[in-house]
């Protein structure tokens, strides 16, 4: 394998502090700008890279949130962290400048959608019809459950029967967890109009291949770590049709799902 000295020459002509080392595309250990510094002060720098990397590596799966990463950062305090497939074959290396830059583009999304939803959820005088938009994000676990918190207040504050705002919290929020677990990520769209209350979930796919297979209660495709959060029980989609006066769903495997729930107000609710 390559030396020490090759490595140190590669990460002073590219500026990375850190090369992972592998074989057959499979990550077998690591050399920091800490490996280089001993190496050279232990007068081993000539030697193979085997001998000396760290081959005890944080390593993240491509398929975790952000969140994940920028944990493990505070956690562990690497300048860097391999990233494998599920197959375990290296696909990549993130640093905190990575995870900076995503924050950011992703900070000015949350302001456009902010804006839009301003202009979109403007409530109408009592009586007419309300409705709400929210977008899901894929692994978003921290904003699961904006949609439903706020559907939930607006319910409130027009009056509903609070057994009928029960039924339509759990319900939306089962399919928003839905769609950041299981999707690339979606809209939930809420519609409040006299006598009646519709919460749609539409995402951009997957798709559901076997819908009789999935609304098969602790039926699961989630990961394992997913499930190590608490999440993915295989639970929401029954759940959903559960709470639900009314429910509908069709699937298209590669393009997407949507999902209808409805409910019956008293005649007292708007």
């Amino acid at each position: 394998g390559d030396s020490l000295r090759s490595i140190q020459a590669s990460m002073r002509d590219r500026g990375f502090t850190g090369v992972p080392i592998v074989e057959g595309g499979r990550l077998v250990g690591l050399v920091s700008i800490g490996d280089i510094i001993a190496a050279l002060d232990g007068g081993w720098i000539e030697e193979p890279a085997e001998a000396h990397m760290s081959r005890s590596v944080v390593v993240l799966e491509d398929d975790m949130p952000l969140s994940f990463a920028i944990t493990y950062h505070q956690r562990y305090r690497y300048g860097r962290f391999p990233v494998l497939d599920k197959s375990g074959t290296l696909v990549g290396i993130l640093t905190p400048t990575d995870i900076i830059r995503s924050l950011l583009v992703e900070m000015n999304r949350e302001v456009e959608r902010l804006e839009s939803r301003l202009k979109e959820n403007a409530e109408p005088p009592g009586g007419e019809t309300l409705r709400l938009a929210f977008s899901t994000v894929r692994y978003d676990f921290e904003n699961a459950g904006r949609a439903s918190g706020a559907i939930k207040k607006a319910l409130k504050d027009r009056g509903v029967d609070p057994a009928v705002i029960r039924r339509v919290a759990i319900a939306t929020y089962e399919l928003e967890l839905n769609q950041v677990i299981h999707s690339v990520g979606g809209t939930i769209t809420f519609t409040l109009e006299p006598g009646r209350a519709e919460v749609r979930a539409e995402d951009r796919g997957p798709g559901i291949p076997d819908l009789e297979l999935a609304m098969r209660e602790g039926f699961s495709t989630a990961d394992e770590w997913i499930r190590s959060l608490g999440f993915g029980a295989g639970m929401g989609l029954p759940n959903a049709r559960r709470s639900a006066d009314e429910f509908s769903i069709e699937s298209v495997p590669g393009r997407g799902t949507s999902v209808r729930v409805g409910f019956a107000l008293k005649p007292d609710s708007t």
